[in-house]
């Protein structure tokens, strides 16, 4: 006599094959717990991929191979980079472990690495001027380009600009910082002549926009919010303007590597101090909670020194009074 087995009944969603509540559901469940929208964002780009490697698993069986597959994708990167995304994994993992979905901590055997100390990490005016001005590169390109220097805010920040955002005549954007707060960041003369081109009689949606149309269902669908009513278009995404960028700057860069955007926001500030600003003034332009945080910037460094020592050469053509 033949046994005939019944089928096994479907899991409910949101939980694995194996029991529990599966990785992408956890992943969906802390994402949206999390307030901010640039750190939202900043991690869903982590967890995007521990949900690709393990997203149909038990989010309670993740172990310590797990994570460290994971942060291998980032295990070039710069020091900075890799904490980013390990901050990502424990963060998550810490809200797991209150949920009471994770029993033991996956990230265990991860550490934070520790930035090598950089010289001056400020790109030259002339060659931000060049740059800026060079019409082989997007009008896209150039105008985020020129308003994350004249504005010296994050990138994270511009990126979530939206239209309604803008203040075109007071020539400011309002952004939500880094804790969370809104603040505004104001630009000069060049982005205000290049966003009306930018804009093209847009009125609402995000500011910065990807080159294709959004896909509307799936994994990779974005939020309403990201996308343009008009176009279809979703947001560009932090990663693809970094590589944009980096790509760019290859050829100006003495070292062939290209720059960051961040580097952009480093320049800004440094600039300002060699100009003589004070360090309230640059505290007010970069929006640090704390003027500790500013000696990075205040720094001044390889191209003041070159100044000062030709200045100082007695050998030096002088000039006639």
């Amino acid at each position: 006599m033949s046994i005939l087995e019944f089928p096994a009944p479907p899991a409910e969603p949101g939980r694995s094959a194996v029991g529990g509540e599966s990785v992408a559901a956890a992943v969906d469940r802390y994402l949206d717990s999390i307030q901010t929208k640039t750190t939202r964002d900043s991690y869903a780009e982590t967890l995007a991929r521990l949900t690709a490697l393990a997203g149909n698993e038990p989010a309670a069986v993740l172990t310590a191979e797990d994570y460290a597959a994971v942060m291998d994708r980032w295990d070039g990167a710069a020091a900075a980079t890799w904490n980013r995304h390990l901050s990502a994994l424990t963060s998550f993992t810490a809200w797991a472990g209150r949920q009471e979905i994770l029993a033991t901590n996956p990230a265990r055997r991860l550490e934070r690495r520790k930035p090598v100390r950089r010289g001056d990490r400020s790109i030259p005016r002339a060659r931000l001027d060049k740059l800026f001005t060079d019409d082989r590169h997007g009008l896209r390109e150039r105008v985020l380009w020129r308003m994350l220097y004249e504005t010296a805010a994050r990138a994270e920040e511009l990126l979530s600009l939206d239209i309604e955002d803008l203040d075109l005549e007071f020539r400011r954007g309002r952004v939500r910082s880094k804790g969370g707060a809104i603040e505004y960041v104001h630009w000069a003369t060049g982005t205000a002549r290049l966003l009306p081109r930018l804009l093209r009689g847009r009125t609402c949606g995000p500011l910065f926009l990807a080159d294709r149309r959004a896909p509307a269902s799936g994994p990779r669908a974005p939020a309403a919010a990201d996308i343009c009513g008009e176009t279809g278009r979703g947001r560009l995404s932090y990663p693809r303007a970094e590589y944009l960028f980096k790509t760019a700057t290859a050829a100006l860069d003495p070292h062939k590597n290209g720059w960051t955007l961040h580097q952009l926001r480093h320049s800004a500030l440094q600039h300002l101090a060699a100009d003589g600003r004070t360090a309230p003034e640059l505290q007010a332009k970069s929006r640090h909670q704390h003027l500790a945080s500013l000696g990075r910037y205040v720094q001044l460094g390889e191209q003041t020194s070159a100044q000062v020592t030709a200045d100082a050469d007695p050998a030096a053509r002088r000039k006639p009074r």
